[in-house]
C-alpha cells in the first residue's frame, strides 16, 4: 500500500502525464487545422485577384492583412523583384504546429505569393487549455489521494480479515467454503494459495507425526522409549499424583545376543514386553516404557507399594513360564519403588536399581520393592551391592558353577578351532544368576580375578575328571585379571602343572582388553604360548587396531565382532571388509573365526570369504561339557 506522499508524487506524475498528452494531441490538430486554413486561404487569394486589382504593391500590403494575419509572407512580381517580405521570429512549438510553406499565382496582377499564416491565437488557446487541464487534474489527485489511501487501508483490512479467517479455518482443520459471509470479496489467487498451504499444513502436519513416532517410539516392541517417559513423568498434568514406578531388567539379552544372534534377541525382547503389557492390563492409567537395550519401566498410578506386590508377583510367575518353555536361565528381574510429587525422578531411578540389584541374589526372576532410602546417602556401598558382595564370595567359596560349551565350526577339516566354555553361577538356593549382571558386580567389587580363577580351575578339573584331553576348549579373561601380576604367576604355575591340558586350552580377551596395557598384554600372551596354550583376540574390529600391533603380540586367533557378521551375505561393504581382513591375518598365520553365525545364508558367506570357523545359534547350542 502506498503513503501519502507516495500518492501525491504518483499522482503528480499522472498529471503531468496527461497533460503533455493533451498538449501533444493538441499540437496535432491545431496542426492539422492550419495546413487546412492555408490551402483554405490560397483558394481566397485567387478569388481576390478577380475582385481586386491588385498591380499596385501599395495596395496589396494594405489589403492582404484584411484577410488574415501572416507569421511569414514573400511578395514576387513577374520581374522576380520581392516586394514584400516579411518574416516573424518561430519558436519550437510554432515550428511543430505550422504548416509549410504555400506558394499562389495571381493571375491577374502576375504576382507570386508565398505565405504562412499566424497561429498565435490558436497556440495561446492550446496554451491556456493544456495549463488548465494540468491545474484541475492535480488539484483532483491531491484530494483524491487522501481518499485512496482510507478506501484501500479499508479494503486491505477486510482483505486481511478474510484471509485470517480462512488460514484459521484452515489451521483447524475445516473447510473455509462452509464459512463464506456475503461481504468475502472473490480472492480466486489468495483462494487457490489458501488451498495449496492447507495441503501443505497437512503434508507438515503427517511428516511431524511421523518423526514424533520415530522419536518417541521404540521399533523393536513399539513401546514408549525413555524419552517419552522422562516428558511423560516430569509433567505433573499428565499423570497421578502418587503410584508405584518398577524397572525390569531383561537379564538374558547380552547372552542370547551373543550365543542366539540379534534375531532371537529382539523376540525375546518382544515376548518380555507382551508379557508386560498384559501384565498391566488390569491397572487403570498404567503405562510401560522401553528406557534401552535391558530396561523396562512401568507406572501404575494411585496404588500402595503393598498393592503392587500382586503385579510383580504375576510378572515373575509369567517369566518363569516363558523361562521354561523357551530354555533360558532367567527371564528379567524387577526393583520397584513408591513414588510422589516430592521425589525426583533420578532418585526413583536410583532405588529401583538397587531393587533389581537385590533382586537377582535371590530367586531366578524375582522383585524386589526398595524402600530404604537412606541407602542413596551412602556412596561407597548400597544394600544392592553388600548384597551381591555376599553372593559373589558364597559363589566363590562353593565354586557354585556350571560349565557349557559352544561348538566353534571349522570351515575345512584342516582347520583347528575348538568349542568356547561359557559359565552359568548358582545361587544357594541353587537358583541361575544373571550371568551378565554377575560378571559386571564382580568386576565392579573386584572380585573379577577370584572368579577368572574359579573358572579356570573348574575348566580344567572337569576336562580331567572326564578325561577330555583330546578336544580343544576356549576360555574368557577378563582384562583385569591379565593385568594383575599375582594372576599371571598363579596362571603359569598352574597351566605348567597339567601341561598336557595347558596344550589344549585356547584364552580368550577382548581386543580393547589387551589394549587397555600393551606391555601387560605382551607378557601374558607370551606366558600363555610359553606353557603351549593358545590366544584368541575376540570381539576383532571394534578399535581397529593396527596388525603391526597383533603381529608384535602373535595371537592364534582373531573372533570378529558380531557387527561384521550379521547379515553379511546381504552387507556389501561387511564382505569387502571381512575379505581383507582374513587376508592380512593369514598372511600373520593367524586364524579367522566368526561368531554370531545365524542363517545357513552367512554361513555360505563366511566360508566364501576364507574365514576359518564359525559360531552361533545355526552352528550351535551351548550344552553341558559332559555332553561334548
Amino acid at each position: 500500500m502506498y503513503t501519502y506522499s507516495q500518492l501525491l508524487l504518483k499522482n503528480f506524475i499522472f498529471a503531468l502525464g496527461f497533460s503533455v498528452s493533451v498538449a501533444l494531441a493538441g499540437a496535432v490538430l491545431l496542426a492539422s487545422q492550419i495546413s487546412e486554413q492555408q490551402s483554405q486561404h490560397q483558394q481566397v487569394l485567387l478569388t481576390l485577384d478577380q475582385q481586386i486589382d491588385f498591380g499596385k504593391s501599395e495596395t496589396l500590403t494594405k489589403q492582404l492583412p484584411k484577410f488574415h494575419h501572416y507569421h511569414f509572407i514573400n511578395i514576387i512580381d513577374i520581374k522576380g523583384e520581392v516586394i514584400v517580405n516579411e518574416k516573424q521570429k518561430l519558436t519550437f512549438i510554432n515550428e511543430f504546429i505550422l504548416a509549410p510553406v504555400s506558394q499562389v499565382k495571381l493571375p491577374n496582377s502576375s504576382l507570386i505569393i508565398q505565405f504562412q499564416l499566424d497561429v498565435n491565437n490558436d497556440l495561446t488557446f492550446l496554451h491556456t487549455t493544456v495549463l488548465a487541464v494540468f491545474i484541475i487534474t492535480l488539484l483532483f489527485s491531491i484530494f483524491a489521494a487522501p481518499l485512496s489511501i482510507a478506501k484501500s487501508r479499508r479494503f486491505a483490512g477486510k482483505i486481511d480479515n478474510q484471509v485470517k479467517r480462512d488460514l484459521a479455518l484452515i489451521i483447524a482443520g475445516k473447510d473455509s467454503a462452509d464459512e463464506v459471509s456475503r461481504d468475502d470479496i472473490a480472492l480466486p489467487e489468495v483462494k487457490q494459495s489458501l488451498i495449496d498451504l492447507r495441503v501443505l499444513i497437512a503434508n507438515k502436519i503427517s511428516a511431524t507425526a511421523l518423526l514424533e513416532k520415530d522419536a518417541y517410539i521404540e521399533p523393536v516392541t513399539k513401546l514408549e522409549n525413555r524419552n517419552r517417559f522422562v516428558q511423560f513423568f516430569e509433567n505433573a498434568d499428565s499423570r497421578s499424583d502418587f503410584g508405584v514406578l518398577s524397572i525390569t531388567r531383561c537379564s538374558e539379552l547380552q547372552t542370547i545376543n551373543q550365543i542366539h544372534g540379534y534375531n532371537e534377541g529382539d523376540n525375546y525382547i518382544r515376548k518380555v514386553a507382551d508379557i508386560m503389557k498384559n501384565a498391566i492390563s488390569r491397572y487403570k492409567g498404567a503405562q510401560v516404557f522401553r528406557l534401552n537395550s535391558s530396561d523396562f519401566a512401568t507406572l501404575i498410578p494411585n496404588i500402595s507399594l503393598k498393592s503392587a506386590e500382586a503385579f510383580a508377583t504375576e510378572l515373575t510367575a509369567n517369566f518363569n513360564k516363558y523361562q521354561q518353555a523357551s530354555d533360558l536361565d532367567s527371564v528379567g528381574y524387577t526393583g520397584l519403588v513408591y513414588f510422589d510429587n516430592d521425589k525426583p525422578l533420578g532418585e526413583l531411578l536410583a532405588l529401583a536399581d538397587t531393587g533389581i540389584s537385590v533382586a537377582q541374589t535371590q530367586n531366578v526372576n524375582a522383585w524386589y520393592a526398595q524402600t530404604d532410602t537412606s541407602i542413596l546417602d551412602n556412596s561407597s556401598a548400597s544394600y544392592g551391592n553388600q548384597n551381591w558382595r555376599q553372593e559373589i564370595d558364597s559363589v566363590i567359596a562353593n565354586q557354585r558353577v556350571n560349565l557349557l560349551v559352544q561348538p566353534i565350526k571349522p570351515s575345512t577339516p584342516n582347520n583347528r578351532v575348538y568349542g568356547e566354555i561359557l559359565t552359568r553361577f548358582l545361587n544357594s538356593n541353587d537358583d541361575i544368576l544373571p550371568t551378565a549382571s554377575f560378571f559386571a558386580m564382580a568386576e565392579k567389587l573386584d572380585k573379577i580375578v577370584a572368579v577368572d580363577q574359579m573358572i579356570i580351575e573348574a575348566a580344567i578339573k572337569e576336562i580331567t575328571n572326564r578325561n577330555m584331553q583330546d578336544n580343544f576348549f576356549g576360555i574368557n579373561v577378563s582384562a583385569r585379571s591379565i593385568n594383575d601380576g599375582h594372576f599371571l604367576i598363579w596362571l603359569e604355575r598352574r597351566l605348567l602343572r597339567d601341561s598336557i591340558i595347558a596344550s589344549k586350552l585356547v584364552f580368550e580377551i577382548t581386543e580393547s582388553g589387551l589394549q587397555q596395557n600393551i606391555k601387560t598384554s605382551k607378557n601374558f600372551i607370551d606366558m600363555i604360548h610359553r606353557v603351549g596354550a593358545r590366544i584368541t583376540v575376540e570381539r576383532f574390529g571394534i578399535g581397529l587396531t593396527s596388525f603391526k600391533f597383533f603381529r608384535d603380540l602373535k595371537p592364534d586367533f582373531i573372533k570378529m565382532d558380531s557387527t561384521y557378521t550379521r547379515d553379511i551375505d546381504e552387507d556389501k561393504n561387511n564382505q569387502y571388509f571381512m575379505r581383507l581382513m582374513v587376508d592380512l591375518a593369514h598372511r600373520l598365520s593367524i586364524s579367522v573365526l566368526a561368531e554370531c553365525v545365524e542363517s545357513q545364508e552367512e554361513k555360505f558367506m563366511l566360508e566364501k570369504l576364507f574365514v576359518d570357523g564359525c559360531q552361533g545359534f545355526y552352528i550351535g547350542k551351548p550344552r553341558t561339557i559332559s555332553s561334548v
